[in-house]
This record gives C-alpha cells, structure tokens and sequence, in this order.
C-alpha cells in the first residue's frame, strides 16, 4: 500500500486554517505541514517583486525540506503574484486560491455581488481580469480591507476586534440600488472565514459569503484521486512559523483545536 501524501498548506499567516481544515477533512489520511510566512505578515505591505521573491524562496525551503506530493497556496496574493512561477520552476502540483468571482455571480440573485480581500489583492489586474471574464451581467463591488486580516489573526490570539470595528471594514459591500441589494460576499481572502460568525452577526442584512476552501479541498482531492487514503492513523499536523516565535498559550489552544500540537521550528 502507498504511503498516505504529503501535504503542505502555505500562508502569509493563519488565515489558511480556513483552508486547510477542510482540505484536512478531504485528506484525512495526509501529513499535513502548515507553513505560516508571519515573519513578511502582512504581505500587502511589500512590494511586489520582493513578494514574489519572498514566495519563491519560503515555498522552495518547503520543497527541499518535506519533499510534499502537493502544496496549497491558501493565499489569494501569493496566488495571483507568484502561483504561475511556482508552477514553473517546481513539479510538485500546486493548488492556488483565487477569489471565487465566477460561482458568486452565477450564483447571485440581484447580480449584485461584492469582492473582500485586501487592498494589495481587490487593487490586483489578475482580480479585475477575473471580473472581465466571469462577471458579465452582474455589479461587482471591490472592496479592500486594510485591517480584517490582522483583526482574524488577533481574534485567534484571544485579543478580538470589536464589533464596530468589524462593522466599518465590511459596510462597503453591502449596496442597496433601487431595492437590488447586495446579496453575496466574496471572500478573498483566506483570513477572512476566521470571521464570518462575526461578519453574520454585524452585517446590515443577510448575504451568502463565498468561502473558496470547500472548492479548494474537492481541487487537492481530485488532484490525489490516484493515491487512495490509507488506513493507518497519520501523524498529528505540523505548523511552522517563519519568524519561529513560540505561540501565546490562548494561541497555542487555538491551533490545537485545528490539531496541532506545537509549532516546529524553521530550518
């Protein structure tokens, strides 16, 4: 019988938990090593070619040292900034995360949708080509963010944001013309679900939020449809941190709810 796969989930921070508990819920039988890149966090303040420099040289340090049989980019920057290099330069399969753009418009019923990221992210020519494509017939509403993700990262620590706060950061998606209102949220950005019981409690009124991981985690399945899931029990998940900090003992507790025991330190 085959050894169960190696998996490597990737982020700027601990936004890709959103991802890689369902991916985990895919694969239950994986090793899973979840890299967090909080040293550079948060990468909309970098320009973009030390970026794609940064990805390339933290992505590769990964490859070299746990050989994985597929790696998630459970970050929509590092995507859409360095997923085609990575694709070119490493055989490894890559699963990237994209703002899920096409299913919320076909899926919206007033054909008025908004797009959530970051700044660096809804500001991005990859973002508006998507809107190009797949958006025709619907108004889309591209609204950046410049705190949510440190909000979702605090809110793991045990240091949460307030509501008005969480409040001010998402109202812009919310438009009402003529009674159409805004009736779904895209989610770019894989930190963001670390909120969405907090973006439910405060909206104006109720939307469909778009959170990209199920379709990521159908992605990496089919992607080892060929490798079938082992009966042995895997080992428990490993998180690194590229600053290679210890986690707060509320942080610690956060991630052991995710499965993880202690954070490895990078090489």
């Amino acid at each position: 019988m085959a050894d169960a796969p190696t998996i490597v989930v990737f982020d700027s921070g601990l936004g890709g938990l959103t991802v890689f508990r369902e991916v985990k819920a895919a694969r239950p039988d994986a090793h899973f090593i979840y890299v967090a890149d909080d040293a550079a966090f948060p990468y909309g303040d970098m320009p973009e070619e030390a970026l794609i420099t940064r990805i390339l040289h933290v992505i590769g340090k990964a490859i070299a040292e746990h050989k994985p049989d597929l790696i998630v980019v459970a970050c929509n920057t590092a995507s859409t900034l360095a997923l085609k290099e990575l694709r070119a330069r490493y055989q490894v399969p890559f699963v990237g995360t994209v703002p899920a753009i096409k299913p919320a418009c076909a899926r919206s019923k007033t054909k008025r949708i908004a797009v959530l990221g970051t700044q660096a992210t809804v500001g991005r020519e990859y973002t508006k080509a998507l809107i190009r494509e797949f958006a025709a017939g619907c108004e889309v509403a591209l609204v950046g963010s410049p705190r949510l993700a440190a909000y979702a990262e605090a809110e793991l620590a045990g240091t949460p944001a307030a509501d008005v706060e969480i409040a001010g950061e998402i109202l812009p998606c919310f438009l009402d013309e003529d009674g159409d209102r805004t009736d779904t949220v895209v989610l770019a950005c894989t930190h963001y679900p670390l909120l969405l019981s907090r973006f439910r409690r405060v909206a104006p009124w109720p939307v469909e939020w778009m959170d990209p991981a199920p379709a990521i985690a159908r992605r990496v399945a089919d992607l080892l449809h060929e490798r079938p899931a082992t009966l042995a029990p895997p080992p428990p998940p490993d998180i690194v941190f590229t600053s290679g900090r210890a986690p707060s003992p509320t942080l610690a507790k956060a991630l052991s709810d995710y499965g993880f025991k202690s954070a490895r330190q990078p090489v």
